[in-house]
């Protein structure tokens, strides 16, 4: 953990140099990546093959569930999104690398699978005891927090404050700059809906799309969506069908990473290079950046996102 303490804080500190001015821009707004994988981590419980069995400690150290952080530099507040198992980890990481001390100021949550809010139970009587820390969630999310123990009681005891979003109805969060957007798009919604999030900075935009189903299925083209963001980190859980050799693969329906390259390739290189791929599988080989998947995922023009990210809005 020292080493990746160590690593996470020289890729802060040196996105926090200068970062008022850069080319007469105000940076006020910053976007860091907290994780990358997908919900049961990594190592992944049950998993005997040589990606989980074999992992260093110092990779070990680095796979934190997918999650973001918007810091704002002037007021000293962040917003999180998604609340992860690793929330306890990823926040002690953020606050041990800025100068000052950051204060939570809200949570937006994308869907009820384990690894986007079950983060939330650290917040409670027996962890961190919090004061209505608002929490973002469209309507069947809010409802189901509201009323399904353990949940209920940190609403009850004013640990969390939900906030219930509309889709496409725009947030402001820092003064009048920095805004975000939820758009709802089709997954497993067993228990809420699944969004993902646009967000606005005041130069830049950016999307967070952790998890789809097939590209198909949504009533948006993710290729008139990239002409309108400046990043985009959406979902790349499988890079193939070859991965998953125990599970019929249609019950976890995600856009394999070689389909959404095939669909982007005809895409400028400007364009490609927008996307980031995030909430990883354990047995992703894009995990390994010496893979010959990860070669051909750069080679195309296309991005892997890694935990100390940062990213201006």
């Amino acid at each position: 953990m020292k080493f990746f303490q160590i690593f996470f804080s020289c890729v802060f500190l040196i996105g926090l140099i200068n970062n008022q001015k850069i080319n007469g821009q105000i940076r006020a707004a910053q976007l860091n990546i907290m994780g990358t994988i997908q919900d049961g981590g990594s190592p992944h419980i049950g998993c005997e093959k040589k990606c989980c069995k074999f992992i260093s400690e110092k990779d070990r150290n680095k796979r934190f569930v997918s999650s973001l952080s918007l810091v704002d530099l002037e007021s000293d507040n962040y917003f999180l999104f998604e609340a992860t198992p690793d929330i306890e980890k990823q926040l002690r990481i953020l606050n041990n690398n800025y100068n000052k001390q950051l204060t939570l100021y809200g949570i937006f949550l994308t869907h009820a699978h384990i690894g986007h809010y079950s983060g939330l139970m650290y917040l409670g009587k027996e962890a961190l005891g919090a004061n209505k820390v608002p929490v973002f969630a469209m309507p069947k999310m809010s409802h189901f927090l509201r009323n399904n123990g353990p949940w209920s009681q940190l609403v009850d005891d004013q640990n969390i404050v939900i906030n219930q979003m509309s889709e496409n109805k725009k947030i402001i969060l820092i003064n009048k700059y920095v805004s975000v957007s939820p758009i709802r798009v089709p997954h497993r919604d067993e228990y809420s809906e699944t969004v993902g999030y646009f967000i606005n900075g005041r130069y830049r935009k950016a999307l967070f799309l952790p998890d789809i189903d097939k590209w198909n299925k949504w009533d948006r083209s993710l290729i008139d969506v990239l002409k309108n963001v400046d990043y985009a980190f959406i979902d790349a859980t499988f890079y193939d069908e070859k991965e998953i050799n125990n599970r019929d693969i249609s019950e976890i329906p995600h856009p394999f990473v070689i389909e959404t390259m095939s669909m982007l390739k005809d895409l400028s290189i400007s364009e490609r290079k927008k996307v980031y791929f995030i909430h990883m599988n354990h047995t992703n080989p894009l995990l390994d950046s010496s893979s010959e998947e990860y070669k051909t995922v750069i080679n195309f023009g296309f991005n892997v996102a890694e935990i100390g990210m940062i990213f201006y809005l």
